[in-house]
């Protein structure tokens, strides 16, 4: 049946590409009359181009009739305009705006929508917002949006991991360019792997997501946009930074981009290098951040064979050596204790779309792909007195392997009907095939994971104008996992009514699963108790499903100076057969866990965003989030102690805060601040800091970074640019930290890095 629905769709591709075909051309500038490059238009809801730096684009083959194009640039009001058939050359004037927090966005339908449109809250973080916080990687810049909280779980290898809305990493899906190659094996480290250089925006949907996107997108989805090349530019920038006054940091960057005269072809591509001591926080030689040595170079091209036809591709490669543990000069398992990573990781993704049918329909065929190759070593010096563990140690050290492979296929089908009364109803029809093939293995811990996962996913999605003020998006996939007997069917139900100009009321209903799949970051190796950890699967593991409710409110009010508004959302999760860790005891190792379906759990809470802009010189962000997350029953963390209700490493309260300041061309300054409240921690038993089992509730901390740059115009085309700062300026990093080998590595928490003093240089075209 599939097989006959896309050769339907093929013919019907070819007997359109061969009707009368027309050419459409138009030049854009500004109320100032100054010609504005690289505006975004699109045809018909489909075809996407771009103007050239006169601000010129065209379209050499479209069909008669009517059609509608869709103009948009940042910092200026969008217009859409009915294009009659036959229409000489067009000229549009854009005015400019305040509101600059209606952008269009993809991840919430998979089809192009503005935020005020879209029935999914989709929030924004742009590569500026990124340049402003002095991220340098995407683990650093994903704290900036309400009801996202990113944690260093580990004291020696500084893993981290993503919680959205109170969930673990695990349950949120991360995209790159809306494929879902971000393997579990990557999302351990892979969001310290990603600098920010590679990031255009991050769009981020806070909820199920199953519905789209199949297993793990139960507590939200994460897209990350890479760079596409919009003109010939280019930029290098150096930065040193000083972490804790002991340990030094370098990173260097660079970007460039051609595109052709007529916007048909363009290539951008990326490079970056970090080199970054190890650093001690309480002297006692074992490192808390561990040394850091990564370099990433990608490339991102787009060419158009015609009007109605685009193809994207993008390829990138991650190399990374990290060594946390014993600082001493030796082989890493004569350390007293150290974990030792070498990732290598390549990823890519190929797109091809076609339009038809005037522009309406579009069918798009898609690949993406990752493959990673990791040499790690986790591991204790046995003491000398115990003979007999030292020299099975010296002889058999644990040295381990890991291969992943990762791969996704799908067809993408588009149509977008306009019904008498003027109203639009958009089908979205698609069919995807997932791949993951995962081995890891530590032979002296006869530890080993080989698991091949599989799941072919179909979705259907409705997104119908009711009235000029309702719309209606109602969808549901279903998903074939070869690790579930029965098929899994994710529905997703959502509303958006916009009440006048400026204000947008959503309410939105979806189920979600997670299947039991052998590594995320549970899975991760970790010191405690005086030896390793480590996480088995439980023979008759099933899957996790889940049930998601939210309803929001958001009012955007723009004047002729500032535009301000605010968004409240609540949601609440259903979590049954929850996952959850076993203590089940200890081997010669150290601690075993066991991972089981557990009851139910529920997570429930508030995001409150607020935003303002005053003349594009003063931009205020904040959001904050007060939830709460609990079992249905008590779970047991530590063998021997009473269980809890409550999720470990979760508080109830945490939010950010974002100022900018741009007084002139020249100058800008940037304030942020991040706020974590109490959460509830294990500590093992095991160092000579901490003698006894306990579950500890951290104190809350906040963590304020500043930033001011100046820009020195060299040139016309030229500009050198001059920037410094201070991240965790009064030092809130953990005081508490476990000392010495037989250290509890997972009692970690707070900001991820001690006061750190930074400058830079960067150099554009």
């Amino acid at each position: 049946m599939i097989n006959q629905v896309i050769t339907f769709l093929f013919v019907v591709c070819s007997l359109q590409i061969g009707l009368s075909q027309q050419r459409l051309t138009g030049n854009i500038s500004s109320a100032g009359d100054e010609p504005l490059a690289y505006v975004t238009v699109v045809l018909d809801g489909q075809s996407v181009t771009y103007t050239d730096d006169n601000g010129d684009f065209n379209y050499d083959h479209i069909s008669g009739g009517q059609h509608t194009l869709e103009v948009s640039h940042l910092g200026y009001i969008s217009q859409e305009i009915e294009v009659a058939d036959g229409q000489a050359k067009m000229r549009i004037v854009l005015q400019q705006e305040l509101n600059l927090f209606d952008e269009i966005v993809v991840t919430g339908t998979k089809t192009f929508k503005r935020q005020t449109e879209s029935p999914i809250i989709v929030n924004v973080i742009d590569h500026k917002t990124l340049e402003n916080v002095q991220a340098c990687n995407l683990s650093e810049g994903l704290n900036f949006q309400a009801g996202l909280r990113v944690e260093t779980d580990c004291q020696t290898c500084n893993y981290t991991q993503l919680r959205m809305n109170g969930l673990a990493g695990s349950y949120s899906q991360i995209l790159i360019n809306g494929r879902p190659i971000f393997s579990p094996l990557t999302g351990l480290y892979g969001l310290e792997q990603i600098p920010v250089n590679m990031i255009d925006r991050i769009e981020v949907v806070r909820g199920g997501g199953s519905s789209l996107y199949g297993s793990s997108a139960i507590g939200g989805t994460v897209n990350i946009m890479t760079s596409i090349p919009q003109n010939n530019s280019g930029e290098f920038s150096t930065t040193y930074q000083s972490v804790g006054g002991a340990a030094s940091d370098l990173l260097l960057t660079g970007n460039g981009a051609l595109v052709n005269d007529a916007k048909s072809a363009g290539v951008s591509i990326f490079g970056n290098y970090r080199d970054r001591d190890w650093y001690d926080h309480n002297g006692d030689n074992f490192s808390e951040l561990p040394a850091l040595s990564n370099t990433s170079v990608g490339v991102q091209a787009y060419y158009l064979p015609s009007d109605n036809q685009k193809i994207e591709l993008s390829i990138s490669n991650l190399n990374e050596y990290r060594y946390g543990g014993e600082m001493i000069d030796t082989v890493v398992h004569l350390a007293q204790q150290a974990e030792e990573r070498t990732h290598n990781v390549y990823m890519g993704s190929l797109d091809y779309q076609i339009n038809f049918n005037e522009g309406n329909s579009s069918l798009i065929t898609y690949a993406g792909w990752q493959l990673t190759h990791r040499d790690h070593y986790t591991g204790i010096l046995p003491d000398s007195t115990d003979q007999e563990a030292f020299l099975a140690h010296i002889e058999s050290p644990p040295y381990g392997t890991s291969k992943t492979t990762t791969g996704q296929y799908g067809l993408q089908y588009n149509h977008l009907s306009t019904l008498e009364s003027g109203l639009t109803h958009q089908l979205t029809v698609g069919t995807e095939y997932l791949l993951d093939d995962i081995v890891d293995e530590i032979p002296a811990y006869n530890y080993q994971i080989d698991q091949l996962t599989t799941d072919i996913g179909t979705f259907v999605q409705s997104d119908f104008e009711v009235l000029p003020s309702l719309n209606l998006l109602s969808g549901i996939r279903v998903d074939k996992h070869n690790l579930i007997d029965e098929l899994v069917w994710s529905p997703r139900l959502s509303m958006i009514y916009k009440y006048g100009a400026y204000t947008q009321i959503r309410g939105s209903f979806g189920t979600g699963f997670r299947a039991p799949q052998a590594f995320d970051t549970d899975l991760h190796i970790a010191f405690a108790g005086g030896g390793i950890s480590r996480v088995m699967l439980a023979d008759d593991l099933g899957k996790e499903t889940s049930q998601s409710y939210s309803l929001s409110l958001n009012y955007d009010r723009p004047t002729d100076y500032v535009v301000a508004g605010f968004t409240v959302e609540g949601f609440y999760t259903r979590l049954d057969d929850a996952f959850y860790l076993d203590p089940v005891g200890a081997d010669d190792f150290g601690e075993i866990f066991t991972k089981r379906n557990g009851q139910g759990a529920t997570v429930q809470g508030i995001n409150f965003e607020t935003r303002a802009n005053y003349r594009r010189k003063v931009q205020l962000e904040t959001g904050f989030t007060l939830q709460s997350s609990r079992f249905d029953e008590a779970v047991e963390y530590i063998d021997g102690l009473a269980g809890t209700t409550e999720f470990i490493r979760t508080p109830n309260f945490y939010g950010f805060a974002n100022l900018s300041f741009t007084p002139s061309d020249r100058l800008s300054a940037n304030v942020n601040f991040l706020h974590t409240g109490s959460m509830l921690v294990p500590h093992f038993a095991g160092s000579v800091s901490q003698l006894v089992d306990e579950m500890v509730t951290t104190g809350a901390f906040n963590d304020v970074s500043f930033k001011v740059a100046y820009t020195l115009p060299i040139s016309k085309a030229y500009n050198f640019n001059l920037y410094g700062g201070v991240k965790n300026a009064f030092n809130a990093y953990q005081s508490d930290f476990d000392i010495g080998k037989n250290r509890d590595s997972n009692y970690i928490y707070g900001p991820s890095t001690p006061r750190t003093v930074y400058v830079g240089v960067k150099w554009e075209m």
